[in-house]
């Protein structure tokens, strides 16, 4: 079984517009809150950590962001799909489950 380059490319354009997406979102939410927690301490201590917490989220959505597009740059240059340590096919389950692997299930391990 082959790679279907054209969805492989569809796939990773979806996923990224997804990330860019959520990484808006957050960074929105981030900067303009939906609420007015100042009034209270306890307000503002559980504010200032759902801002942590979507700092990190942002921070794995942008790490994805950036496998995505190193995915779709293998595309154009003829290497997607190739294990980035022993040269040969990633098998086409793993690309399904993780469009953006650069590794083979051997290698990944």
């Amino acid at each position: 079984m082959t790679i279907n380059l054209d969805i492989a490319k569809q796939n990773l354009l979806t996923l990224k517009n997804d990330y860019e997406t959520r990484i808006d979102k957050i960074e929105d939410h981030i900067k303009n809150p939906q609420d007015d927690l100042n009034e209270h301490w306890d307000d503002q201590a559980i504010s200032y950590r759902q801002n942590d917490m979507r700092k990190n989220l942002m921070g794995e959505a942008r790490q994805s962001l950036i496998y995505v597009d190193n995915a779709l740059s293998r595309i154009e240059n003829g290497t997607y799909g190739e294990c980035a340590v022993c040269g040969k096919q990633i098998e086409v389950q793993r690309l399904e489950a993780l469009p953006y692997a650069t590794l083979c299930m051997e290698h990944a391990e």
